[in-house]
This record gives C-alpha cells, sequence and structure tokens, in this order.
C-alpha cells in the first residue's frame, strides 16, 4: 500500500506502522511476544497473590517484588497491547491522546522500575552490612514510602515528555515506524523545532538512570567490602547469593534500556527492525523473566508458590 493512503486525515491521529519490512511476518512474530507477555503476566500475577495471600511473606524484600511485579505489569501492557494489535487486527491508527498517554505510562513505568532496582539494592545493603538493623532500618511502611518517592518521582520527570510534544505542530505524514509511540519516534513528526525534546529525552534518562546507577555501583561496593572481611569463604558464598537475583534483573534492564535510548538518536547504521524488536523485547524479557528469576533463588518464595500451584491444580483444591 501506498504511504500517501495511509496518511490520516484526521490531524489528531497516526499510524503505526508496527515493524517496517517485516509486514508478512507480523502475524509469526506475534506468537513469541504474546507468548512472553502471557508468561510475564501469569508469572508476576502469582508473585502478587502468593506475596498478597502468605502472612509469612509480608516483609520488605517480597514487597519489593510486589512493586517491581506491578511495574512490568503496566510497562508491558502499555506497549504490547498496541503491538498485538496491529499484528493481529492491523489496527495502526492511534490518536495524539492515546500516543501522548502511552508515552507517559511506559517512560514513568521505566523511572519508578529503575527507583525500584535501586531500593532494592539498598535492601541488599542493609541485610549483609547491618543485619542486626535491618528490621528497625527497612520496615514496611518505609519500603511503602519509598515506592511512593520512586512514583511521584517518575511521573515529575516524564510528564513534560507528552506535555512538550502536545505543543508541538505535526506535519502531514504522520506515520511512526514502530509498534509504540516511542518519545523520539513521535518527535520526528513535528514540523517544528524539537531541540528541547530532543535534549531533555536524552539528558533525563541518562540523569536518573546515571544516578540510580551510581547508588547501586555504591551500594554493592559497600557490599563487596563487608564480605570480604568476612573470613569464612562460606559465608562469603552465603552473602553474595542473595544479590544474585537482583544482578541478574539489572542485567536485564539497563543494557536493553541503553541500548534502545542511544539506537534511535545515533544508530543510523542499525536496521529499523531490529532495533523496533530488541525496544519490545526489553519490555517483554524482563517482565517474563524476573519472576522465574526470583522464584528460583528465593527458596521461601518458590515454596509457596509451589504450595499454591498444587492446590490449585489438584481436583479438590481450595
Amino acid at each position: 500500500m501506498a504511504v500517501f493512503n495511509l496518511t490520516p486525515s484526521d490531524p489528531s491521529t497516526f499510524i503505526l506502522m508496527g515493524i517496517p519490512g517485516l509486514d508478512a511476518v507480523h502475524v509469526w512474530i506475534s506468537i513469541p511476544f504474546s507468548t512472553f507477555y502471557i508468561i510475564g503476566l501469569l508469572g508476576n500475577f502469582m508473585v502478587l497473590f502468593v506475596v498478597g495471600k502468605e502472612q509469612t511473606l509480608h516483609k520488605p524484600m517480597y514487597l519489593l517484588l510486589c512493586m517491581l511485579a506491578l511495574t512490568e505489569i503496566s510497562t508491558s501492557t502499555s506497549v504490547v497491547l498496541k503491538a498485538l494489535c496491529i499484528f493481529w487486527l492491523n489496527l495502526k491508527v492511534i490518536t495524539l491522546s492515546g500516543c501522548l498517554t502511552q508515552m507517559f505510562f511506559f517512560h514513568a513505568g521505566t523511572v519508578m522500575h529503575s527507583a525500584i532496582l535501586v531500593t532494592m539494592a539498598f535492601d541488599r545493603y542493609v541485610a549483609i552490612c547491618n543485619p542486626l538493623r535491618y528490621a528497625t532500618m527497612l520496615t514496611n511502611t518505609r519500603i511503602a514510602k519509598l515506592g511512593l518517592v520512586g512514583l511521584i518521582r517518575g511521573v515529575l520527570f516524564v510528564l513534560p515528555l507528552p506535555l512538550l510534544l502536545s505543543r508541538q505542530p505535526f506535519c502531514a505524514n504522520r506515520i511512526i515506524r514502530h509498534t509504540y509511540c516511542d518519545h523520539m519516534a513521535v518527535a520526528k513528526m513535528s514540523c517544528g523545532d524539537i531541540t528541547v525534546n530532543r535534549m531533555y529525552g536524552l539528558v533525563i534518562p541518562f540523569v536518573v538512570n546515571g544516578l540510580d546507577l551510581t547508588l547501586i555501583a555504591l551500594s554493592y561496593g559497600l557490599i563487596i567490602r563487608a564480605v570480604l572481611r568476612i573470613p569464612s569463604k562460606k559465608a562469603h558464598q552465603k552473602a553474595l547469593n542473595t544479590c544474585t537475583a537482583h544482578i541478574c534483573v539489572m542485567l536485564m534492564s539497563y543494557p536493553s534500556f541503553f541500548f534502545s535510548t542511544l539506537t534511535h538518536r545515533f544508530g543510523q547504521g542499525i536496521a529499523p527492525h531490529v532495533h523496533i524488536i530488541l525496544a519490545n523485547l526489553y519490555f517483554l524479557l524482563p517482565t517474563m523473566l524476573n519472576p522465574i528469576v526470583y522464584g528460583v533463588k528465593n527458596k521461601e518464595l518458590l515454596e509457596k508458590v509451589g504450595k499454591y500451584t498444587c492446590r490449585m491444580c489438584s481436583p479438590g483444591g481450595h
């Protein structure tokens, strides 16, 4: 179909093209996308259900896992559902308000996700370096307050992105070659000066995530220093083992985030379909794998999940 036939007549709408060059295999691409998404939803809802039901899991670490699960459900849902509508139903049109709303939710979710990872690093630091003060320093109430601060930070930092774009004039060709309304993809549709949008969209992720990574690195530096002071090698391994799941989650999140952010601005040599697929996997893979990683590494959570799974699968289970 010619591009001019796709151009919407309504100036308040955009067209999301999905994955350019792979239109013929959109349905096949949707199979792993939807599979990853469904597994992620089941895993994260299972974490929320089990922690909610089990009084013994009403602890700061599990409260943080619930925050992480809620964040990943919201960010992946804000991106994947529209992508599946494009792949399955060819519903490519999205209004300007819908586009800006989607942009706000997944960018705010990304900032919130980073804040939770910082809080988790602090949780591990206190657990290993100040175990006797853990119960008084990190109460459920304090963790909830830190989560609220992370949410407010996400809203305040991200809200200018859609607000700045809402004031921009957009050209007649409003075709976004992506599966979702990424900030820079939408900004490039503008006929006006997007210097402020471009700078804000680049500086804020690096300032926010750079600060978060610095705090995480500081926490782990102090953890390593404390562990090295322990004479027992077995104690070394036990202490570091409590951090493994958190480190795995960070390795799945931060590298893909920075790759996606940089390629939109400087990745002219990267094929568009490669960038778009990787950008979507950034939302899908952590959502799917994080509950699995924490379930495998946390015996207490794994036992409770196993208990409720057996109950649900047994004929008379309740």
